[in-house]
């Protein structure tokens, strides 16, 4: 008996807001014994299963056919194995469906499965996203490193005067241009510029001042982001582009820095901002270790 035979029993069943997509399973918080190499998201009509090390096939096929059978709208469960380059995908049960549209809090977001690592959208974000909704009426929005604009979409729903979505890939950001129009947006709102942030403050004071900053980096990419390196650069540049009144939510995905490194660099390099609170994961997203995703909120 391997452990993927006991994963069936730290789901939820049955599955609340089966209409919405969600993570199932998170074994990376280290929560659970032997399973912190695996996830599962369900992802409206898929369900994907992610490996962050090897598995055998027997036990894989063991656990899609105790996965069989616990969403009756699910039309496909698919594998990827992110210990290899690219994350290649398996389609283990029913269609090859590689691009769909998801739901999460009213708002649709566009996925792409198989071609990339990541489908588009983080979904240990979701209570960000929600914050950001429910506090952007009104508000010049910048969002940093914007990804897909997952915070754009719910910014702009939450009533935000206008956003400028910054990140360096143009493929990111045309997929969040369609993220909106899925929406129903205005897009006249919403700026998106393919910049070198570290580059690029000079063109941030020019666009702003800003009363909201969302920033959420990669934790390492080659040649543009290390993350320790990086973000007190950012940090002591705040006073050139945010409002005098202004609220950032900050948030720190490296497994090896807590939230004591936001809190630290801030009181050194911004110390009219204020910590308020951390805004938490999802209940699924179980951390024994306390190296999860962190979301600082502070306010000047």
């Amino acid at each position: 008996m391997s452990a993927l035979d006991n994963i069936i029993t730290h789901i939820q069943l049955p599955i609340k807001n089966a209409e919405q997509a969600q993570r199932l399973f998170h074994g990376r918080g280290h929560a659970y014994d032997d399973l912190n190499h695996v996830t599962i998201d369900w992802l409206p009509p898929v369900l994907l299963i992610t490996l962050f090390a090897p598995e055998s096939p027997e036990n894989v096929k063991n656990l899609t056919d105790q996965l069989q059978g616990i969403l009756s709208n699910c039309k496909s469960i698919q594998l990827q194995h992110r210990y290899q380059l690219n994350g290649p995908f398996d389609i283990l049960h029913g269609e090859k469906i590689t691009q769909l549209v998801i739901e999460e809090n009213k708002l649709k977001y566009q996925l792409q499965l198989g071609k990339s690592r990541n489908s588009g959208l983080f979904l240990d974000m979701r209570n960000g996203r929600k914050w950001v909704q429910d506090h952007s009426e009104g508000k010049r929005v910048l969002n940093l490193f914007s990804y897909t604009c997952g915070f754009s979409v719910a910014a702009i729903a939450g009533g935000a005067r206008s956003i400028l979505n910054v990140d360096m890939s143009s493929a990111a950001l045309s997929v969040g241009r369609a993220n909106h129009r899925l929406n129903q947006h205005n897009l006249k709102q919403v700026k998106f510029e393919k910049l070198n942030i570290f580059n690029s403050f000079g063109r941030l004071k020019r666009n702003g001042p800003f009363d909201l900053l969302i920033c959420d980096p990669p934790t390492l990419q080659k040649d543009s982001v290390d993350i320790k390196r990086d973000y007190p650069k950012i940090m002591r540049r705040l006073d050139e582009f945010m409002a005098l009144d202004s609220m950032l939510i900050l948030c720190l995905n490296a497994p090896e820095l807590g939230r004591e490194f936001l809190i630290t660099n801030m009181a050194e390099l911004a110390p009219k901002y204020q910590f308020i609170e951390e805004i938490t994961s999802p209940k699924v997203y179980a951390e024994a270790q306390n190296k999860g995703l962190k979301v600082l909120l502070f306010r000047n």
